[in-house]
């Protein structure tokens, strides 16, 4: 899934990354265009996947 495809399916993207990881905020997942680097780094902190994991898990959605 390439960003073009994140962004228009964000909302609902969102929601399932919020229900399987709770410590997730509406800030962690706040998608700024041009800054989606910054979002992977946000999640990664919070649930200790890497970029790849995190990537490969939201194109299964």
């Amino acid at each position: 899934m390439n960003s073009t495809e994140i962004k228009g399916n964000w909302n609902e993207i969102k929601g399932k990354l919020k229900q399987k990881y709770a410590v997730l905020t509406d800030d962690d997942l706040m998608y700024e265009k041009g800054k989606e680097d910054e979002l992977y780094g946000k999640i990664q902190k919070k649930i200790g996947k890497s970029k790849d994991e995190i990537t490969k898990w939201i194109a299964e959605l």
